[in-house]
């Protein structure tokens, strides 16, 4: 594992990163070419945010989409892993951008920088990522990592890095307590706006105390965490110029055009597509819900780079968002106070869909209805209640159906869908999808192939796909 702990890997990282299938392709050739010194730590930091952007929104991203029922693999490589045939070496390009992009990049700032703005920044982009990790992965190594004097370091368990993760964000919090803002060009997120930082920070908190079912302080961190869309973190593509674009149009506009979308010329359409189909009999659609745009919005032509909606050549890709922030808020305090007191958060995510915030402008023109709803609602043969079950199941099933819709192109489907489907089936989202023997679910990716190779305290083999990790036992 040695290798890819070589501060200088980040020089192939800035410069190739446009030119790239996904933008941290091929992230530790050349690593002599340069040595720290030439290289002033802003663009550290930017290596280390194109890294994540890879980790957050790249390969396995897609995959855990798969996984969830919002794409479907319909050819190639993409159909082998739909049908569960998912080699470990799938892992390598994420695996590669959370030690040799993120963490390299971060303690290099966090460890040498004299301004707290970017060392904040620094500890927040690495609890990001650490805790992303986690929750794909499982247990992964981190007490050890990056220390030169350890060649093999060994695999924390998952809860200990999710609370290296939260310790990082807490400290990166704090540190930006006492940091300026400052106009930033390197960070390609927020432009050094600290409090757009923090917000962004407690958002994670809130996010990884959720993966673990720790919901009073998923509540608090979220409380301070981020509170409209302009404070939303995602990976916004630039122009013509700069080449860089929506990872998701890339691939199907290059090499893997027709291979994974989420509707095709049969009629085939993923989960997502359904329940959002006014037409069909899992219809999420009622007298307050219209969701004819957003369905437009998310179609997917998988047979190349035709796409104006969600993966349109410059469109955004969502990271960390108010959406995200104000369900995890809503779930929360539903589940002490039900829909009396988590309604109001619930509320806010829709009033913001009703502007249309969620759509571009290809898509802002078609119709679409989010009205508020009254807790009645949720009542015993209420509108959001026809099969009678409990009130509050009743809206905490409507905060993860929003939060499986809202999510569409995060790890958020695929994180709830692990959660839930033990202990709060009767809430989760019922798509179900298994292996050929019917009988086993995905449940975490794949340790890189390279990791299991190189590391003598990697496990002998991996785990599998169908192995549940510590949280979601």
């Amino acid at each position: 594992m040695k290798n890819i702990y070589k501060f200088l890997v980040f020089s192939s990282l800035i410069f190739t990163a446009y030119s790239c299938e996904d933008i941290v392709d091929d992230i530790n050739e050349n690593p002599n070419d340069l040595t720290v010194s030439d290289v002033g730590e802003n663009l550290f930091l930017t290596g280390g945010q194109l890294a994540n952007i890879q980790l957050q929104c790249g390969h396995l991203n897609r995959v855990s989409g798969m996984y969830s029922g919002q794409l479907i693999g319909f050819g190639a490589l993409y159909s082998n892993i739909y049908g569960y045939n998912f080699s470990t070496g799938e892992s390598n390009d994420e695996w590669r951008a959370l030690y040799g992009g993120v963490m390299t990049n971060m303690r290099h700032i966090i460890d040498n920088s004299d301004s707290a703005l970017l060392r904040g920044i620094a500890m927040i982009i690495q609890g990001h990522a650490f805790g992303t990790g986690a929750s794909l992965w499982g247990g992964i190594p981190y007490s050890e990592a990056g220390n030169s004097e350890i060649e093999d370091p060994i695999f924390d368990s998952q809860v200990n890095v999710y609370s290296a993760a939260i310790s990082l964000l807490d400290e990166g919090i704090n540190t930006l307590s006492g940091a300026n803002s400052e106009p930033v060009d390197e960070d390609i997120y927020f432009n050094g706006d600290k409090n757009k930082w923090i917000a962004a920070a407690n958002t994670l908190k809130a996010r990884f105390y959720l993966h673990q079912k720790d919901y009073p302080n998923a509540l608090s961190a979220a409380q301070n965490g981020i509170s409209s869309a302009g404070g939303d973190m995602k990976y916004k593509p630039g122009n013509a110029v700069s080449g860089d674009t929506n990872l998701f149009w890339t691939i199907l506009a290059g090499s893997r055009s027709g291979d994974l979308g989420n509707n095709s010329d049969d009629g085939t359409e993923s989960y997502l597509l359904q329940i959002l189909d006014a037409s069909n009999t899992l219809s999420r659609n009622h007298a307050k819900t219209d969701e004819t745009a957003r369905r437009a919005y998310y179609t997917i032509d998988a047979a190349g780079s035709g796409n104006n909606g969600i993966i349109q050549e410059r469109e955004p890709q969502n990271m960390v968002t108010f959406f995200e922030n104000k369900l995890i808020m809503a779930e929360a305090a539903g589940r002490s106070g039900g829909a009396a007191t988590g309604l109001t958060y619930l509320n806010e995510v829709r009033e913001w869909l009703n502007t249309g915030g969620n759509l571009n402008t290809s898509f802002i023109g078609e119709s679409f209805n989010y009205s508020p709803f009254v807790v009645s609602d949720f009542d015993a043969g209420g509108i959001e209640n026809p099969d009678n079950i409990s009130a509050n199941n009743a809206f905490l099933r409507e905060v993860i159906q929003e939060r499986y819709v809202s999510g569409f192109g995060m790890h958020m489907p695929y994180n709830d869908a692990r959660r839930l489907r033990k202990s709060d089936n009767a809430i989760a989202v019922p798509f179900v999808m298994v292996d050929a023997d019917n009988t086993r679910r995905a449940e975490r990716m794949p340790y890189a192939q390279n990791e299991l190779n190189s590391n003598s305290n990697a496990p002998d083999e991996d785990p599998g796909i169908f192995s549940k990790t510590s949280v979601n036992q």
